[in-house]
């Protein structure tokens, strides 16, 4: 019988570049983080409503789908609106950040090329802040 005392945080990577997705895989898996990841906009809202992730990674320039409809999407649903979403995205404009973390809400704005430290500290700060939303 497996223990399961220490809950293991499950993040789905959504990005439409493999390279991407597999970088953020090694690095979130030496945060003993389990990883789950969707190729594009489309298959990262089948996933996170299959999956009901810890949180989100979620990249905004994508081929099939923009990272802000499926951030309206997942948003919207009722079993993933709960769920923290972080942006990671090449837009690095202060503006594009701006909207992102204000006028949107999102919960974290990376921009690429990250660094693994930063990748690993916004996502701590961000479950963070999530469990004392919950628990209040």
């Amino acid at each position: 019988m497996e223990m399961k005392d220490e809950q293991v945080t499950t993040i789905l990577c959504i990005d439409d570049q493999y390279e991407v997705i597999e970088l953020a895989k090694l690095i979130l898996q030496r945060g003993n983080y389990r990883v789950v990841s969707a190729l594009g906009g489309k298959e990262g809202m089948r996933v996170a409503k299959e999956v009901i992730p810890d949180l989100i990674l979620l990249d905004l320039m994508m081929h099939d789908l923009h990272g802000w409809d499926v951030y309206q999407h997942l948003k919207a649903f009722e079993a993933t609106s709960h769920i923290p979403i972080i942006i990671v995205t090449a837009k690095s404009q202060s503006i594009d950040k701006v909207l992102g973390l204000h006028m949107a809400k999102a919960d974290g704005y990376i921009t690429k090329p990250f660094m693994s430290d930063e990748l690993l500290e916004n996502i701590e700060q961000v479950l963070s802040e999530s469990q004392m939303k919950t628990a209040s």
